[in-house]
């Protein structure tokens, strides 16, 4: 190993410390220098995305990859280091659930309940009381409750219409809850939300979800197209690269498709 590779595996050793709020591992192993090296050396030091904006890509793909002791220090870092709220991470966890999946999101929740507990046993106090789950923000008349959700998928989805409510998947799950609840709740910001939606679809290889979240996100100015980028890059290092190359391919797709509707949108504005 030579003087250069030393110092830069000395400062992955000081990232991850500062990432993870834990020391890092000292094995020698490939993998454990490799990680150190490149994704806390470099990945996690990149500008563009800030490290509040990497956890949320982060406890995405690791929910979604079934590895336990990742999630469970990515979910303590997230929440020990202050950059994730104990109300953020459990909204996270909810919609994870609608884009990952609810069986996954099940062992997410618990693994936040442990180690917010551990968290607060640290600290010598005890659990706070969670927040009220009510009121709502939503309407709880179920004709309001629609008309919301029908106008929340097109606004989030920078999309003129809207699905029919004509069977239970589209009517009583994506206009009613997701986009009539989930999308709406106070607890994450919409960035955020894009951040965990646009990894979850990454990696669960549906053709139109992944065009038509790629594309919302950036239609909307939510994430720019060089905080996109960075997302594919993080996305890649936790989640893996075949996945990510395929998620570049569509960045690089739907930045065309947007460049040619907002040019399209300025020729008209201007006619």
């Amino acid at each position: 190993m030579t003087i250069l590779d030393f110092d830069r595996l000395e400062r992955g050793r000081r990232a991850f410390a500062e990432v993870m709020t834990f020391p890092a591992p000292r094995d020698a192993s490939p993998a454990t220098s490799s990680m150190l090296d490149f994704v806390y050396a470099e990945v996690w030091q990149r500008p563009v995305l800030t490290r509040r904006d990497r956890r949320f890509v982060t406890l995405a793909c690791v929910a979604a990859a079934d590895a336990e002791v990742p999630l469970r220090d990515h979910v303590y870092a997230a929440l020990n280091s202050g950059d994730v709220s104990i109300v953020e991470m459990q909204e996270t966890v909810l919609h994870f659930a609608v884009y990952g999946g609810w069986p996954k999101a099940s062992r997410f929740n618990m693994v936040v309940d442990e180690q917010w507990e551990r968290i607060n046993g640290e600290r010598g106090r005890p659990v706070p009381p969670p927040a009220s789950l009510l009121p709502l923000s939503t309407p709880s008349d179920p004709e309001a409750r629609l008309s919301v959700g029908e106008q929340s998928f097109k606004d989030i989805n920078c999309l003129p219409y809207a699905p029919a409510r004509d069977n239970p998947y589209q009517g009583a799950g994506i206009l009613n809850f997701v986009f009539g609840e989930m999308w709406l709740r106070p607890g994450l910001g919409m960035r955020q939300r894009r951040l965990v939606t646009v990894a979850c679809v990454a990696f669960q290889d549906a053709p139109y979800p992944i065009l038509s979240h790629v594309y919302a996100a950036l239609k909307s100015r939510d994430l720019s197209f060089d905080e996109m980028d960075e997302l594919a890059l993080h996305f890649a290092a936790y989640y893996g690269w075949p996945k990510a190359a395929h998620l570049n391919d569509v960045i690089g797709s739907q930045k065309r498709r947007v460049l040619a509707e907002w040019d399209a949108e300025k020729r008209a504005d201007g006619a």
